[in-house]
């Protein structure tokens, strides 16, 4: 494996000129009114986990179409006034996992909510929400060409409500406060957090990690690694739906969406990423709109920097909320 990519002096430059439907705007707004006519009802059960230093919550929510969206949420048991909160994302697959997972932000002292992911949580973590609102059209085996020839039936159109859904359902609980709410996650949930880095105004940071979904025409020109490929493979079948299936998703591009981000960011990057090539995330980096750091590990995969990137955000968090 070697750096297969552009050099770093034109990743650290690129800024490709990708095109947005006219009603990217309007498309996202809509969007999310539609989803809110549907009552938030954020409810949150406690459950026994056997940890005595940190509370978890089984949390309930409604997303996109009134799905009821499920999620963890855990906090310190020794705190003291309402604490900033860490929402997480998670990659292709992927579910919310099991209650007693995920410790590290809880025992940073933060209130930390992971987010299931609808019709995933079969891969490397488990999950429990299903997706009713899944498109009927002919797509291949996976998530990305689900609804894929229609923007308003794609699927990453109702995970990205559910995504923005979650901000507001950990602004809900009493002990948070919502004025110090971050988004993270790697991959898909890189993914997911450019996203509402884009479609939430008011956020405090986010830090996404080797984000997938960010400049699809080059991740399809060049990866030839799943989940791209998913969409690679439905488009050797389908050679007349090249154009339909190219402007749906420009309407979930990262690169579009973080244009309209303005909240501080931490990005990460493995210049030996096959899965999410480093071009795609320097797309989405460059255009990031708000302050913004990137951490380059040169040698790795799509694992990123794993524990050192951890570091890398603990340290991040405790400047953006001065603790």
């Amino acid at each position: 494996m070697a750096q297969y990519d552009m050099p770093l002096a034109e990743l650290r430059a690129y800024a490709p000129a990708l095109a947005e439907p006219a009603d990217f705007d309007a498309f996202w707004a809509e969007t999310l009114e539609e989803a809110r006519t549907f009552p938030l009802g954020a409810q949150f059960d406690a459950v026994e986990t056997g940890l005595t230093e940190i509370d978890t919550w089984d949390v309930t929510f409604r997303g996109f179409g009134g799905t009821k969206v499920r999620a963890w949420l855990r906090m310190p048991r020794h705190r003291q006034g309402r604490l900033p909160a860490v929402v997480e994302y998670q990659g292709y697959g992927n579910g919310r996992g099991l209650a007693h997972e995920k410790l590290l932000f809880a025992a940073a002292g933060y209130a930390h909510l992971v987010m299931d992911t609808r019709g995933q949580g079969s891969a490397g973590s488990v999950g429990v929400t299903p997706d009713p609102g899944a498109g009927s059209a002919p797509s291949f085996p996976g998530f990305m060409t689900d609804g894929i020839t229609d923007p308003a039936t794609y699927y990453y159109r109702r995970l990205y409500a559910d995504a923005v859904r979650a901000v507001e359902a950990v602004r809900a609980h009493p002990d948070v406060d919502p004025g110090r709410v971050v988004v993270t996650g790697g991959s898909q949930g890189g993914g997911l957090t450019i996203a509402v880095a884009g479609l939430v105004p008011d956020l405090a940071g986010a830090a996404p990690d080797v984000p997938f979904l960010c400049n699809f025409p080059r991740a399809l020109a060049i990866c030839d690694k799943d989940p791209y490929l998913e969409i690679t493979r439905y488009l050797r079948v389908h050679r007349d739906h090249v154009g339909t299936v190219a402007r749906t998703l420009s309407y979930v591009d990262g690169v579009s969406l973080a244009r309209r981000a303005n909240t501080a960011a931490l990005f990460s990057v493995g210049l030996m990423d096959l899965t999410c090539p480093p071009s795609t995330v320097y797309a989405a980096f460059n255009a990031y709109a708000g302050s913004k750091r990137m951490v380059e590990y040169p040698y790795n995969d799509h694992e990123g920097g794993g524990a050192f990137q951890e570091l890398e955000k603990l340290g991040w968090l405790a400047d953006l909320f001065g603790r």
